[in-house]
């Protein structure tokens, strides 16, 4: 009773024995796993203390501002620089590509300004009248006065730029306006420009110091017209995604109805598509018969880089029809044999509808979980944008000759006096980047590390407190014996209550070792990433491996705890009980697992393709105008596949989230049913709970009829 006929209740543990007491989820219970709650305390503690000790020396501006040579901020409110938004570079030419500027500093000076050159204009000829120079002006440093030096002198002590180039404001900084006109590179209207040292140059030049700044130029003008797009569209996306919504729900609504129908069409369609396979594998090696060249085996072909030659062997076809022969006596074998198996696991997908249809607030839970998921990724997006910014400036030598003293840190204030100044009089003490050398910037790493730990600890327990609830509720539906009349009030906020007041160290225990793995597996495709580079093939395999293992025990795990959080919300015992008795019971029951889990995984796929399909089919006849009766309501838009893709992706996720309550629910009625099995005979003494479906699939009923 309860097994899979194979009576090994020994070696998978010993069935569950009738409780006259147990009527379902246990109300009077205690608290569980006190220490790991405890320590979920004390973690949570040290994170937020992690938290305030980046927000206090973390600096964001540093990641939304430019930074010039000195370590001061373009554009920020309250500086010098309040109204200098952009930053401009002396000699752009020396610098190697636009991302490179965005990451690290270039050997030349760079000054905050309130907007970018406009015009081609040397210091020279500017010096030669006072209105040039005073346009020029706003491109030198701030102690540039214009008095007392010859601009040879001012161009040798770099404070000024030798030349003005038509620039375009980009990220904020200063970047060669440079464009093509009929294949020909040109910035501004010229294809040349004066250096400011007497030399006339190519524009191309300019190339290797803004040869990204297209790229990126036309990068954010995509993101200005998919804006565009959102803010006459967005309605009509919310209608689309209401659609999702509705079609979710229907659907589960039908599944109570057709979940049989739906099962058995795609047995029969795979059955029948297997058929045609062998009819046309039989067709082409039959076709193949007599031709030249088509009964040379695949061993004497041996490895071809063009598949299609393989087509024209007669063995091919016959090796793809033994393939196909062989699945399709599998498939109706498992049929023969495990056909009362799939009825049980049709009956339970319509049991879960019917339980969702007792609790339709479940459906809206999932909007729980999401809001504490977006509140943990919040909290960590905030604290490592602050650890990464917490940095101090670093100043280092930067040269344009040889000098030994490059690269290293410099101090702006005293370096026009320093020995490195006199042996290198061209090189010049500039901001590098943020960084340090105390105790706390040592740190950096490891508390960002902790801080990706803390985020995948809590983002499990968030979403094990949704699954642990949604368990009690829907045990609660099933162990009623008579529904919905024997449904407890508020099924749901009941379960919710227990799992936080009790259970929140088991929840936090099972958390946190999916969290261990999830952070070991971070760390290896990080040595993946940084082994791509190498030649030993030996280390490239065992991390391969490891990643492998990792990725496997990682769904393990989620597995385990998923039933184990059930086992909590019915019997209040701790993680480690609860997760032994349900892995022992799903393995007493093994086969009925299987196929459960396969039946549901093809309805859940079935569901989300038909309703992200349909919604993404009347999408895109709607944003393309080829509904007629709508087509002049639809809006104009830069690129109709921006909202196209917004509603597929919205109507994965509406979709995605119905069904996880729906799999929650089948899942723990699964459970309840085997322990159900296990525990009653259908006497007056052991009544069965199961639907009365359930009971007349199975051939049982309760001796003393009651009203169900």
């Amino acid at each position: 009773m309860g097994g899979d006929g194979d009576g090994s209740y020994g070696k998978h543990g010993t069935p569950h024995k009738f409780d006259p007491t147990f009527k379902g989820p246990i109300y009077d219970r205690g608290c569980t796993d006190i220490a790991c709650c405890i320590l979920l305390l004390l973690a949570i503690a040290g994170y937020v203390a992690v938290g305030i000790l980046a927000w206090s020396y973390g600096d964001p501006r540093k990641v939304i501002y430019p930074t010039d040579s000195r370590g001061q901020f373009c554009g920020q409110q309250g500086t010098p620089n309040e109204g200098k938004p952009f930053l401009f570079y002396f000699d752009i030419v020396k610098c190697a590509s636009p991302l490179v500027l965005l990451e690290f500093q270039c050997p030349t000076t760079q000054i905050c300004v309130s907007e970018c050159p406009d015009r081609f204009q040397t210091f020279l000829d500017a010096s030669s009248s006072s209105q040039g120079l005073e346009y020029y002006r706003r491109f030198c440093v701030p102690e540039f006065t214009g008095r007392q030096k010859t601009p040879i002198q001012v161009l040798k002590d770099k404070e000024c730029p030798a030349v003005l180039i038509p620039s375009t404001p980009l990220a904020r900084r200063c970047f060669p306006a440079i464009h093509a006109k009929k294949g020909v590179i040109m910035v501004g209207n010229e294809t040349t420009y004066n250096d400011g040292r007497g030399q006339q140059r190519n524009v191309t030049d300019l190339l290797e110091g803004a040869k990204k700044a297209n790229v990126v130029l036309e990068a954010r003008q995509l993101a200005m017209k998919i804006f565009e797009d959102y803010t006459v569209s967005w309605y009509w996306i919310i209608i689309g995604l209401v659609i999702a919504m509705v079609a979710s729900l229907v659907f589960i609504v039908l599944l109570r109805f057709l979940a049989g129908t739906m099962v058995w069409v795609m047995i029969v369609m795979v059955i029948l598509v297997l058929g045609y396979g062998i009819f046309h594998c039989y067709l082409e090696y039959a076709k193949l018969k007599g031709e030249k060249g088509s009964d040379i085996s695949l061993q004497d072909l041996g490895f071809q880089t063009d598949l299609r030659v393989y087509l024209h062997l007669r063995q091919t076809w016959l090796a793809f029809m033994i393939i196909l022969s062989i699945l399709e006596v599998l498939i109706l074998l498992l049929l023969l044999f495990l056909r009362k198996r799939i009825l049980i696991a049709i009956a339970l997908i319509r049991e879960a509808s019917r339980a969702i249809g007792h609790m339709m607030t479940s459906l809206l839970f999932p909007l729980c979980t999401f809001f504490l998921l977006c509140l943990c990724i919040a909290y960590w997006a905030s604290t490592a944008v602050f650890l990464s910014t917490s940095n101090e400036a670093v100043y280092k030598v930067f040269n344009e000759s040889a000098c030994p003293f490059a690269g290293q840190t410099c101090t702006p204030e005293t370096f026009p006096t320093s020995n490195t100044s006199l042996q290198c009089p061209d090189s010049r003490c500039l901001f590098a980047s943020y960084g340090g050398q105390c105790r706390y910037h040592r740190s950096l790493p490891a508390l960002q590390l902790y801080n990706l730990f803390m985020l995948f600890w809590l983002c499990n327990l968030s979403i094990a407190l949704g699954q642990v609830t949604l368990a009690g509720a829907f045990a609660s539906y099933y162990w009623a014996l008579r529904k919905p009349q024997d449904i407890p009030a508020f099924p749901l906020f009941s379960s919710f209550g227990r799992a936080l007041r009790y259970h929140t160290g088991s929840l936090a225990f099972g958390s946190l070792i999916l969290a261990v793995v999830q952070v070991i597996r971070v760390m290896l495709e990080y040595l993946d990433h940084r082994l791509k580079a190498a030649e030993n093939k030996v280390a490239k395999f065992l991390l391969s491996c490891l990643k492998c293992c990792f990725w496997c025990l990682e769904k393990f795990l989620k597995f385990l705890n998923r039933n184990a959080y059930i086992m909590i919300a019915i019997y209040g015992t701790n993680f480690c009980t609860s997760a032994r008795n349900a892995f022992l019971l799903l393995m007493r029951n093994i086969i009925r697992v299987a196929v459960l889990d396969k039946v549901t995984d093809f309805l859940f796929f079935l569901g989300k393709l038909l309703i992200v399909g349909s919604v993404g089919i009347l999408a895109f006849f709607f944003f393309t105008h080829r509904i007629k009766l709508v087509q002049d309501t639809a809006p104009s838009l830069n690129y109709y596949w921006v909202p196209i893709l917004t509603v597929i992706v919205g109507s994965y996720l509406i979709a995605h989230g119905f069904f996880s309550v729906y799999g929650m629910c089948v899942d723990t009625l699964f459970l309840c049913f085997l322990e159900d099995l296990e525990r009653n005979d259908g006497s007056a003494e052991k009544p069965y709970f199961m639907s009365p479906d359930l009971k007349k699939l199975l051939k049982k009923r309760n001796k003393i009829h009651r009203d169900e």
